[in-house]
């Protein structure tokens, strides 16, 4: 059993206040709520399940000192609820609270929680997470994503399995759950598209003219995708002295199984591990850090930037095998000659540092390090 990233961190979190941890569905976060404080009692509930949901609703709370709260996010009235039952417990019980939804965003009657809860994210395996040490472990975790049942499979056509079943289950459950969409053959569509338009900017027009769609009904179902945990959007990043873009997004998918081109694919998997990197330090100690990338009007592209109070701290260009040195990296270390820079690769074995001070190496040795 893989020791999760998170653990400790909740530990700490549930002696001072609520501890909500969200995240993909089947991202492990059910597996975690078992190992935290695993040598005290708890109760475990539910909301998908009638007697959990009821016990819930009578509060018919078993006298432990940790009680878990699964998917209550679908009750509307949560957030009172919860804060209800914390002004009634506090210092007296530990409370979790898990979801495969942002339960920072699903606010129904305001933010009735403010100060009562600390707010965590699970994302799925990591390098660093899974201790890899060789390319090929590396390889295992690109050719069958980093969710924990598709992965320790060690089967690539299980995972396939897995995640047809799981794209099946997010829009025939998780969003009819809480979203009202009446057209969810098209919203299926929309979701089986999606994966073809990794590392490009997202463009709405183009699904939109695809789709025979309204711009205003494809923008609001991204918006749902991202509020579930299916996608996460990466900004431009701008500066007062780049004449950057500034207006489309790109997109990637927690699970990069869904993604058949290699190349967007592994631009994927370095995407997932960065995301994972900026919300743990994020989420863990409050510091102003974000995942962007680059492009200007000039066509320059770098895939990701980590950006700290606005000032890039980490440039990095994904390829498969060895290349080059990307110009359109060197000319953003140029500008920034701060920031760490890496050009990363699957599947070559080069691994130096250029004059310019980009250091050009296999991906594991930049994915290590991380969390």
């Amino acid at each position: 059993m893989v020791h999760r990233y998170l653990n400790r961190q909740i530990e700490q979190d549930l002696r001072k206040k609520m501890v909500f941890l969200a995240g993909p569905r089947q991202v492990g976060k059910t597996t975690l709520t078992g190992l935290v404080h695993k040598n005290q009692a708890r109760q475990y509930l539910n909301w998908d399940i009638s007697k959990d949901r009821q016990a819930i609703l009578k509060q018919t709370f078993d006298d432990v000192p940790l009680w878990i709260f699964d998917e209550i996010h679908k009750y509307r009235k949560w957030r009172n609820y919860l804060k209800g039952l914390y002004d009634e417990f506090k210092g007296k019980k530990m409370i979790l609270v898990t979801g495969s939804a942002k339960l920072d965003l699903y606010r129904f009657g305001g933010d009735s929680l403010q100060g009562r809860y600390h707010f965590l994210r699970l994302n799925p395996l990591s390098c660093a997470e899974l201790k890899i040490s060789k390319n090929k472990a590396l390889q295992e975790l690109f050719e069958l994503g980093g969710f924990p049942e598709p992965f320790f499979s060690s089967s690539k056509q299980e995972a396939n399995r897995w995640s047809a079943e799981y794209h099946t289950r997010f829009i025939h459950e998780d969003v009819l759950d809480l979203e009202s969409v009446k057209d969810i053959g098209s919203m299926e569509l929309l979701a089986y598209r999606l994966p073809e338009c990794v590392g490009s900017p997202l463009s709405i027009n183009s699904l939109r003219e695809d789709l025979a769609l309204n711009h205003k009904t494809v923008s609001k179902w991204i918006d749902i995708f991202e509020r579930l945990y299916s996608i996460f959007r990466v900004l431009p990043y701008t500066y007062p002295t780049i004449k950057a873009v500034k207006k489309e997004s790109k997109h990637y998918h927690f699970d990069w199984n869904l993604i058949d081109d290699a190349g967007a694919r592994f631009e994927n998997m370095i995407a997932v591990h960065l995301l994972k990197y900026v919300q743990w330090i994020q989420d863990s100690q409050a510091r102003d850090m974000e995942l962007r990338f680059f492009r200007d009007i000039e066509g320059r592209e770098v895939d990701f930037i980590i950006v700290e109070k606005r000032k890039p701290v980490l440039l990095v260009e994904c390829k498969l095998s060895d290349a080059p040195t990307s110009d359109h990296l060197a000319y953003l270390k140029r500008k920034f000659p701060e920031a760490m820079a890496w050009q990363v690769h699957l599947n070559g074995k080069k691994d130096y540092l250029t004059g310019e001070g980009i250091r050009m190496a296999p991906a594991l040795e930049l994915l290590k390090d991380l969390v």
